[in-house]
């Protein structure tokens, strides 16, 4: 499969001794490491934990869950011919997709959500390292338990260990798609900070002052004001006259008054300034 290392992970949705064992017990192995453990592993399978695995780290494997056979021809008729066909219950399968390069956590994520949409498998296992289970073990799940009282076992029905045919165009046009994503959201943030249109005219001091948010602190109102008028591109000169608007005299003489109006502008100024970078991702 192209990985060295694996994360095992080996769950009970309802230990026998609440409390004392957890719900989950995590190891992780490499091969050898696993072939060793198998003894350990049945028994604790026996025991009625489920037995699952994944790579370790960032890896260039994607899984697909809760496909159908159907599902499963489909994408070999398609080009996404699956590295290894798991039947994790009778009839219900999760395929193990190789491509030809290690994956980021943001593209894995990706290609996971763009395989689950395009053949029907489950959105909600479609991210970068998501368990599949552990072929040679049985899956303890209550409605697969059988008459006799025994569960199915989870089987390898394919194992080509090859990357699919599609990979270099799907992962390319995955690629695209989410660079565009990030350029939309880009433009998003960009126009949340761009001057108002010619028929959206700004509010006017006086209607934060009106506004009973503010409960009549003229400090508050005028921060807000001013966060939002260079927010909506208005120039430094008109805020300072906006907030020179109202009796000032209760903070000093007309320096200090000054002094106020100036330090109100420079800081609505660094605030905007940096809800800006963050919008753009710098």
């Amino acid at each position: 499969m192209g990985a060295e290392v694996f994360e095992f992970g080996l769950f009970k949705l309802e230990p026998d001794e609440p409390n004392r064992e957890p719900p989950m017990l995590p190891r992780t192995w490499d091969v050898s490491g696993l072939m060793r453990s198998i003894p350990w592993l049945r028994l604790q399978n026996s025991r009625g934990r489920n037995i699952y695995v994944r790579p370790q780290g960032e890896h260039g494997l994607s899984l697909v869950d809760d496909l159908t056979r159907a599902a499963v021809e489909q994408m070999k008729r398609a080009g996404f011919q699956p590295a290894a066909v798991i039947e994790t219950s009778p009839g219900n399968y999760q395929a193990w997709l190789k491509h030809p390069e290690r994956l980021s956590k943001d593209l894995g994520t990706a290609v996971a959500r763009a395989l689950a949409r395009q053949f029907g498998g489950d959105m909600g296992a479609a991210d970068w390292r998501h368990f599949g289970r552990l072929a040679g073990f049985t899956n303890r799940k209550p409605k697969y338990q059988g008459p006799d009282g025994l569960f199915p076992f989870v089987r390898v029905i394919e194992a080509t260990g090859s990357a699919y045919p599609e990979a270099e165009r799907f992962l390319s046009g995955v690629g695209r798609e989410m660079e565009k994503a990030t350029r939309l959201k880009t433009e998003r943030s960009r126009s949340a900070f761009a001057a108002p249109r010619v028929d959206s005219p700004l509010k006017s001091i006086d209607a934060f002052r009106d506004n009973s948010v503010y409960g009549g602190d003229d400090t508050r109102v005028d921060l807000a004001y001013a966060l939002y008028a260079l927010s909506h591109g208005m120039s430094e000169a008109d805020l300072r006259t906006a907030l020179a608007s109202r009796d000032l005299s209760h903070k000093g003489n007309e320096r200090r008054q000054e002094d106020y109006i100036e330090r109100t502008v420079r800081k609505a100024t660094l605030l905007v300034g940096k809800q800006y970078g963050r919008g753009l991702g710098r």
